[in-house]
């Protein structure tokens, strides 16, 4: 992050920059002290998902900050589709650098997923509420399906869609016909010389044995993925969907 997120920032003179940092803390998590350091190096708004819960001083950042509509706090999303009563929120709204208002929206999916509120239900619900039209949403989901049914679903209503969770990029970016901006997964940043970011030799016994063992994050061939998204400020249609990828040493 530190070495290539400014470069692509200038580079594709982005108003708007969104991270998934729920594996941050390690691989597990994401705590405050993280949270305010990826603010400092250009994120705007920070997503999560089934891993949101794994640090429970973010949980008590959600609690301390329920009653301050301008904390750092608000820019850190849980899955919109948590039950009610839920620490934390799954949207937020701003301005970009230019001023143009946009809303993000984090919904966590449900196949071989933990059985929380529906997210397509909850799509709508939180759609209604959201006046601007630049509107971004990062679905942390297992399935392939659920994420593709979920772009089309909301096709024309939103800006983007892009998946996270299972973390590896796929090769599958475009615009939907009614111009919404869709990638089944990002992709991570982080090792990929692993099994999606975990030792692969704990994974590789784990599958021979059927044994449990303790996740450890990898480190080698660390590699920065995201996808860049132009779209029409006024109407909040996207123009085009970029995949990129740079290794250690460079773009791949």
């Amino acid at each position: 992050m530190r070495d290539h997120l400014a470069g692509v920032l200038k580079e594709h003179a982005v108003d708007l920059c969104i991270a998934n940092g729920e594996n941050a803390a390690g691989g597990f998590g994401l705590t405050p002290q993280i949270a305010e350091e990826f603010f400092n190096l250009g994120i705007d708004v920070i997503t999560t998902g089934n891993h949101v819960w794994d640090k429970r001083e973010l949980t008590e950042y959600f609690n301390a900050a329920a009653n301050e509509p301008y904390s750092p706090a608000r820019r850190i999303l849980r899955p919109a589709n948590y039950p009610a009563g839920t620490p934390g929120t799954g949207v937020y709204e701003g301005s970009t650098r230019k001023g143009v208002a946009y809303a993000v929206v984090s919904l966590q999916g449900r196949v071989f997923m933990a059985n929380i509120d529906d997210p397509f239900r909850v799509a709508d619900r939180e759609l209604e509420k959201v006046a601007a039209k630049v509107i971004v949403v990062d679905i942390h989901a297992e399935a392939t399906s659920e994420k593709i049914a979920l772009g089309w679903y909301l096709d024309g209503r939103v800006t983007a869609l892009v998946g996270t969770h299972t973390h590896i990029p796929t090769a599958d970016e475009r615009v939907l016909p009614q111009g919404t901006a869709y990638q089944t997964d990002v992709g991570m940043t982080g090792p990929y010389d692993s099994v999606i970011g975990v030792q692969k030799e704990l994974i590789v016994q784990r599958f021979l044995t059927s044994l449990p063992a303790r996740f450890e994050p990898a480190t080698g061939d660390v590699r920065f993925c995201a996808a860049v998204v132009d779209c029409d400020e006024v109407t909040g249609k996207a123009r085009s969907i970029q995949r990129i990828m740079f290794g250690q040493n460079g773009r791949n």
